[in-house]
């Protein structure tokens, strides 16, 4: 692999959501605690270099590894008018820190990196952060969907809906992924009781 920075946004980022109740990552008995973990490991380990005026450093991905998969996690939510892309978010760190205690994981993406490489290399004659957007598309579009996949791009196919789901883990519990979600929870707010209407109408009163 050789170093290319830039991706094709192909995967609408809102279709990621409805992906996450497959649950494809419980095959490495991951829960919910664990993701959880993972990201505030992530968030404390960035906030302490960049105090220190230090970039992340990967302990997991090789340097090839690290560049094919920062491409491919932007394919997967890219950035919009929304909000930023899954690199913005930090999420192959966040998958560096996950995978650095679990073995199988690591053993899996590097798999499934490998067939990725190989697959473009069949096609295109290079590896896939050397192929032009439109070829990273073409190979993703054969393993994106499952029920419309061949039977020869399952390996492929099992591979990219884990990868989908971890990119997915890793967005959603970041800052960006939770300002993406507008979610409101966990904020003071302002009650101000039920309306006078409501409570004549029930015959009751503060």
């Amino acid at each position: 692999m050789s170093g290319e920075t830039n991706g094709a946004a192909d995967l609408p980022r809102r279709d990621v959501i409805k992906f996450l109740a497959a649950a494809p990552l419980s095959a490495f008995a991951v829960t919910a605690l664990d993701l959880e973990k993972a990201a505030i490991l992530t968030r404390e380990t960035l906030a302490h270099l960049g105090a220190r005026g230090q970039q992340y450093q990967p302990r997991v991905f090789t340097a090839a590894e690290w560049r094919t998969v920062r491409i491919l996690v932007d394919l997967v939510i890219p950035r919009d008018e929304r909000s930023g892309s899954a690199t913005d978010a930090m999420v192959p760190e966040f998958m560096d820190v996950f995978m650095a205690d679990r073995q199988n994981m690591r053993t899996w993406m590097r798999t499934g990196l490998t067939w990725l490489d190989d697959e473009c290399r069949k096609r295109f004659g290079r590896n896939f952060v050397d192929c032009a957007p439109g070829q990273r598309t073409a190979v993703l579009d054969d393993i994106a969907w499952p029920a419309r996949a061949r039977e020869e791009m399952q390996p492929g196919v099992r591979f990219f809906n884990n990868f989908r789901n971890f990119t997915a883990s890793g967005f959603w519990s970041s800052k960006v992924g939770v300002e993406d979600l507008q979610y409101m929870g966990n904020r003071p707010t302002i009650w101000n009781g039920c309306p006078a209407p409501a409570l004549d109408k029930l015959g009751v009163k503060y």
